[in-house]
C-alpha cells in the first residue's frame, strides 16, 4: 500500500453533506433471480452460505454490537463455523463510556453466553476517542482525503484493522431490509414541531416554513428542495416487502455505505461481507415473505431463525442510539473555535449553523457538515493542500481478548 495513494471510494455530494441525508436512487440492482444461482432451501440456509467465504479467510471477525442484525449474523456464523469445523469467527465490540443511550452490554453478554462462543471476544473502550472528528476518525479522513458516507463508517477502522489479511462480518443493511418501515425520524419530527421566528414565518409561505424548521442551516430554497425529496423518498417506498428490497437495494444510501465498508477494507487485505444484503438471502427471503404487506422486524427474524438459533439472538430490544458516543470533546472544541469559514454558502446559511450549532447536542443533521469542516481547516492550516495520507493502520486501537 503506497503512503502516497489515496484509495478511490464513491463519496456523498456537496448537497448530502450539507443537508445530512443521502437520497435517491443511482445503484444497479444487483439481480436476486439468477437462473445458475439456485434459491437456498430457506432464509437461514442463505445465510450460511453468506458467511461462510469470510469464515473460510481466518481471521474471521464480526462487528457485534449486541444488536438484532449483529447478533444474528454472529449466531449464524458460530453455527456454520462449528459444523463445517472453520476456526470460530471473532466479535468485535465496541464499549462507550458516558453514553448511556449507546449502551448494550446486557444483550452483547447474553448473546455470547447463549453461543457459548469460546473463543476471543475483543472489547474496544471508547471515550472521545470515536469523536466525529477525534483520532480514529482524523486518521480516516487523513487517509481517504475527506468525508466518507455513512459518517460513523470511522468505528469500522480499528475493527478492520484487527482483520488485517481476513474478513470481516457485518450486518450492514439489516435495517433497510428487515427494520420496518420507514417514519420520519424523531428529531426531524423535533424540528417541524419548533416555532419559527416571527420574522421569518411572515416571509415564507407554510411549505417553506416546514422545510426552513427541519433544516435551518440550509439557504431556504435548498431546504425547501431537500425536505420535499426526503418526504418523496418516504412516501415512495413499496409496502410488499419484495418491492421494498429492491427499492432499497437501489438506493444511494446503501450503495455508499457498502462502497466504503469494502474500500476501507480492500485496504487492509479484508474481504468485508454483508450477509443481510447477500443476493441468495434476499431472494430466499423474497420466496418465503416476498409478498407480505409491512411485515415487522420481528415476523421476519422469527421466520429467518426459527428454532434453529437460541431466542436470545433474535428477542425483541430496544434499538440503541450512538449520537452520544460521536458528538464529543472534540467536536465541542473544533465547534466552540469555528470562525463561519469553509461552508458552500449556496447550500449553506453559516450565521444559521452557528446558530443552529449554539444548542447541545448539536442536530444529526450537521454532523457530515461537523467533519466537512474539520477537514476544510485541516487543509488550509496546510497550506491549501489537504495533509498526505498516511496508513491506515499506523496507530490501531490496541485491543485484548478479554
Amino acid at each position: 500500500m503506497s503512503e502516497l495513494s489515496t484509495p478511490s471510494i464513491p463519496r456523498p455530494t456537496p448537497l448530502d453533506i450539507a443537508s445530512g441525508s443521502v437520497l435517491g436512487h443511482g445503484a444497479r440492482t444487483p439481480s436476486l433471480t439468477a437462473a445458475d444461482r439456485p434459491v437456498p432451501a430457506s432464509p437461514l440456509a442463505a445465510l450460511e452460505q453468506a458467511v461462510l467465504p469470510a469464515l473460510a479467510r481466518p481471521p474471521c471477525v464480526v462487528s457485534f454490537s449486541g444488536g438484532l442484525d449483529s447478533s444474528l449474523v454472529l449466531a449464524v456464523a458460530v453455527r456454520v463455523a462449528r459444523r463445517e469445523q472453520l476456526p470460530p469467527p471473532v466479535p468485535v465490540t465496541w464499549r462507550f463510556t458516558d453514553a448511556p443511550k449507546a449502551e448494550e452490554s446486557g444483550w452483547q453478554h447474553e448473546v455470547i453466553r447463549a453461543l457459548d462462543l469460546a473463543g476471543p471476544w475483543h472489547r474496544l473502550s471508547a471515550g472521545d476517542d470515536l469523536d466525529f472528528v477525534g483520532p480514529v476518525a482524523a486518521r480516516l479522513l487523513h487517509r481517504y482525503g475527506g468525508v466518507l458516507h455513512p459518517g460513523n463508517i470511522h468505528l469500522h477502522l480499528p475493527i478492520i484493522e484487527l482483520a488485517q489479511g481476513g474478513s470481516l462480518l457485518t450486518g450492514a443493511g439489516g435495517d433497510q431490509m428487515l427494520a420496518g418501515w420507514w417514519r420520519p425520524a424523531r428529531t426531524m419530527r423535533i424540528r417541524l414541531r419548533r416555532a419559527l421566528a416571527p420574522a421569518v414565518r411572515a416571509v415564507l409561505p407554510p411549505g417553506r416554513r416546514r422545510a426552513v424548521r427541519a433544516l435551518p442551516w440550509l439557504r431556504p430554497d435548498v431546504a425547501t428542495d431537500c425536505h420535499r425529496s426526503y418526504a418523496a423518498e418516504v412516501r415512495a417506498e413499496p409496502y410488499r416487502l419484495d418491492r421494498r428490497i429492491h427499492w432499497h437495494l437501489g438506493r444511494r444510501d446503501l450503495a455508499l455505505t457498502c462502497a466504503s465498508l469494502s474500500g476501507v477494507g480492500a485496504d487492509h487485505q479484508v474481504s468485508v461481507v454483508n450477509p443481510l444484503l447477500d443476493a441468495g438471502f434476499l431472494a430466499a427471503l423474497i420466496v418465503r415473505a416476498g409478498r407480505l404487506h409491512t411485515p415487522t422486524r420481528q415476523q421476519l427474524l422469527t421466520l429467518i431463525a426459527g428454532d434453529e438459533l437460541p431466542a436470545v439472538v433474535t428477542a425483541p430490544r430496544g434499538k440503541a442510539t450512538f449520537l452520544e458516543a460521536f458528538v464529543r470533546r472534540h467536536a465541542r472544541d473544533f465547534i466552540t473555535g469555528w470562525d463561519g469559514s469553509g461552508v458552500d454558502e449556496d447550500l449553506v446559511d453559516p450565521v444559521a449553523l452557528k446558530r443552529v450549532w449554539s444548542t447541545w447536542p448539536i442536530a444529526p443533521g450537521t454532523t457530515a457538515l461537523l467533519q466537512h469542516l474539520w477537514w476544510v481547516t485541516r487543509s488550509e492550516r496546510a497550506g491549501g493542500v489537504p495533509p498526505g495520507p498516511t496508513r491506515a493502520a499506523e496507530q490501531p486501537i490496541a485491543a485484548a481478548p478479554e
